[in-house]
């Protein structure tokens, strides 16, 4: 595990790479005890992601209140429920099926959650995600238009995991490219206005920030190897 003082050099040296762009750090905290992102919190961190329900659910028990917790892994319908309640984003909406039951557990929490899109760019079988077609004809429904309780604000993908820097920046690119003609497009609709892009993590991040993101999704390069 590294210092105290390591994670928050870490974290500043990200953040200060990150001042005069449009990005925002989201600290991926999975794995990591709650006294390891006590530390995050303490160097001034305040937006944690994680990719497990149970794990967010538990961290969000005993830590403080005013953390922005974002769910980046892929999440199951039956899962939802549990993270209603506080969830500020959701960046792995993957089907309408999906959005349909965040919209219900919202209802319930008497809350609007906030959801991205996860558009699959990666040339890889192993990603989760919607096609760029898929995505638009959500965007496009008249049944995400009858959604009351949630938002969608942007999209989210994944690169390949490749040593070819062209072909990272390549795939985030067509994302940031279907992103901004999605914005000018759509029709205009208070659950649906695209402002937030998530992409990167903590070995591409600089060409993420680079080609538009405005969310980079980093945990090893803040808390070390797990």
């Amino acid at each position: 595990m590294l210092s105290i003082m390591s994670i928050a050099e870490n974290l500043h040296s990200i953040e200060n790479g990150l001042q005069g762009t449009a990005a925002r750090l989201v600290a991926v905290t999975k794995t990591h005890p709650p006294e390891v992102l006590r530390e995050a919190y303490d160097a001034g961190a305040r937006v944690f992601g994680e990719n497990k329900v149970q794990e967010m659910v538990a961290k969000w028990e005993v830590l403080p209140k005013d953390i922005e917790w974002h769910l980046i892994g892929h999440l199951q319908s039956n899962k939802v429920k549990y993270i209603a309640p506080f969830v500020s984003l959701i960046h792995s909406v993957d089907s309408l099926k999906l959005l349909k039951e965040i919209d219900r557990q919202a209802e319930k929490a008497g809350r609007v959650i906030d959801c991205l899109l996860q558009v699959y760019i990666a040339m890889e079988e192993t990603k989760f995600g919607l096609s760029m077609e898929e995505a638009e004809e959500l965007l496009l429904s008249d049944e995400l238009a009858s959604l009351e309780h949630i938002r969608i604000v942007g999209l989210m993908g994944m690169a390949s995991n490749t040593d070819s820097e062209e072909q990272v920046r390549a795939e985030f690119r067509s994302l940031k490219q279907f992103f901004d003609r999605m914005k000018v497009s759509l029709p205009v609709r208070a659950n649906c206005q695209l402002y937030e892009l998530s992409m990167g993590m903590s070995g591409d991040y600089p060409l993420a920030v680079a080609e538009g993101s405005t969310l980079i999704r980093v945990g090893s390069a803040i808390f070390g190897a797990r």
